[in-house]
């Protein structure tokens, strides 16, 4: 089943703190996407709108470090809980992204 958390989304680059490392030099960037599209549901259009936190780690982080906000990107990843205790809280990680801009 691993194959079945797998994730692509659009948006625009809201937030983005400096870039840190873990104890190991790991860099690690967080930031914020912002997300807005019309969705069929139940036959219905539907506007949707989300803010989601999300993270890349290694190259991957030091990549996104780069991006300005304001700039759309798509990502691909997985979603995770953000700890053992806050597992209703998800979080996407992001394995690579492209530049829509």
């Amino acid at each position: 089943m691993p194959d079945r958390n797998k994730t692509v989304i659009g948006g625009t680059l809201i937030e983005l703190p400096p870039l840190r490392y873990t104890p190991a030099g790991v860099p690690v960037q967080h930031c914020v996407i912002s997300h807005e599209s019309s969705q069929q549901e139940n036959g219905k259009p539907r506007q949707v709108t989300l803010e989601m936190e999300a993270i890349a780690i290694g190259t991957v982080g030091q990549a996104l470090n780069r991006l300005v906000i304001g700039q759309q990107l798509k990502v691909r990843g997985f979603f995770a809980a953000t700890s053992q205790r806050q597992r209703r809280r998800l979080v996407l990680h992001i394995n690579e992204f492209e530049l829509l801009n």
